[in-house]
C-alpha cells in the first residue's frame, strides 16, 4: 500500500489522472498532466510499487548514469501535488503513469485509498483516442461520467459506452462505485497523424480542465507548439494528394455536423472563456 508522509493539509483537492498507453493517443493526456506538474512545480507524494502492476517485458525499466553511478528507473505510476492560486487557491493531486499490465482492481483501490486519505473531492481523468477528425478543426473533447447526478450538475454526458476499455474506464467505474464524483475527458486525435506529440489535443484537454475546475492554467509555449504542429501536418498533407483529399472529406463531414446553432454555442463558450481569463488577469501598471 502507498504510504504518505509529510503531506500538508490540502485545500479543496481534486485528483487529475492520465495514463500512457492504450488510453493516450498522441500522448495528449499524459502530456497534459505533465504540463500541470511542470508549470506549478509539483511536489512528489508517492509512487506505486512497480512489481505489483507492471510486466517488465512489456514496459521495460531504463538504466541511466548519475555522478558515475548506474541507476534504474522502473515503470510505474507517480503522484504529486500542486497548489493553484488563481483565481482561487486549491490543490491538485496529479496522477501520471503507465497503464498497468495486471491487477487493475487493486491498482484502482490503491489510488482511491490515497484519494480518501487526502480528502479528494473529485477525480478528473484525461484520455485521448484516435478518431475520424481533421487536424484543421478544433479538437473534439467529450466529457463523460458514470454518475447521473454528476452528469446533470456538470453538464456532462452520462457514459453509454459498451465494449473494450482501458484503465481510464475501469478507474472511472471504481470512482463511481466508491461514491467519488468523477469526470472523464476524451480528446479525439486524427488517426492519420497519431504519432506523438500532439500539443493541439493537449491544449484542448487543459482547456476543459480550466473550465471544469474554474482555474487558470499557464499554457507557456503550448499554443505556439499547437500552431506549429498544425502547420507541419498541413505541409505533409499538401505533399500527398490522397491525404489532402481525405482531409477535405473529413472537413466537409465535420462542418456538416457542426450546424450553425452548434457553432453559435461554441462561440458563446469561447467568449465566456475569454471573459474569465480577462477577469483573472492581474491589473496592469497604471490601472
Amino acid at each position: 500500500m502507498i504510504e504518505l508522509e509529510d503531506v500538508p493539509e490540502l485545500i479543496d483537492p481534486v485528483m487529475v489522472a492520465a495514463f500512457e498507453g492504450w488510453n493516450d493517443a498522441g500522448d495528449a493526456a499524459s502530456t497534459a498532466v505533465a504540463h500541470l506538474d511542470e508549470i506549478w512545480g509539483g511536489k512528489e507524494l508517492a509512487e506505486l510499487d512497480a512489481e505489483d502492476y507492471y510486466d517488465f517485458q512489456v514496459n521495460r525499466p531504463t538504466i541511466w548514469m548519475e555522478g558515475g553511478v548506474r541507476r534504474i528507473t522502473w515503470p510505474t505510476t507517480r503522484l504529486s501535488v500542486v497548489r493553484v492560486t488563481e483565481p482561487k487557491t486549491r490543490d491538485l493531486v496529479l496522477v501520471r503513469g503507465i497503464e498497468p499490465s495486471m491487477r487493475w482492481r487493486s491498482f484502482c483501490q490503491e489510488l482511491l485509498g490515497v484519494a480518501h486519505e487526502l480528502g479528494v473531492e473529485m477525480v478528473v481523468i484525461l484520455g485521448a483516442l484516435l478518431g475520424d477528425t481533421p487536424h484543421t478543426r478544433p479538437v473534439p473533447v467529450s466529457g463523460v461520467t458514470s454518475d447521473p447526478d454528476v452528469a446533470s450538475q456538470l453538464e456532462l454526458e452520462e457514459s453509454r459506452y459498451e465494449g473494450p476499455t482501458g484503465i481510464v474506464g475501469v478507474l472511472q467505474e471504481a470512482c463511481a462505485h466508491a461514491g467519488i464524483p468523477v469526470a472523464t475527458f476524451w480528446a479525439a486525435v486524427p488517426h492519420y497523424v497519431a504519432q506523438p506529440p500532439n500539443p493541439k489535443a493537449t491544449l484542448a484537454l487543459l482547456n476543459k480542465v480550466e473550465d471544469l475546475l474554474d482555474i487558470r492554467v499557464p499554457l507557456g509555449e503550448l499554443p505556439d507548439d499547437a500552431r506549429a504542429w498544425q502547420l507541419g501536418v498541413d505541409q505533409l498533407a499538401a505533399e500527398d494528394s490522397e491525404v489532402a483529399e481525405y482531409v477535405q472529406q473529413l472537413e466537409e463531414a465535420k462542418d456538416t455536423v457542426d450546424l450553425p446553432e452548434a457553432s453559435g454555442d461554441a462561440i458563446a463558450r469561447e467568449f465566456e472563456r475569454y471573459l474569465r481569463r480577462r477577469d483573472n488577469q492581474p491589473p496592469k501598471a497604471g490601472d
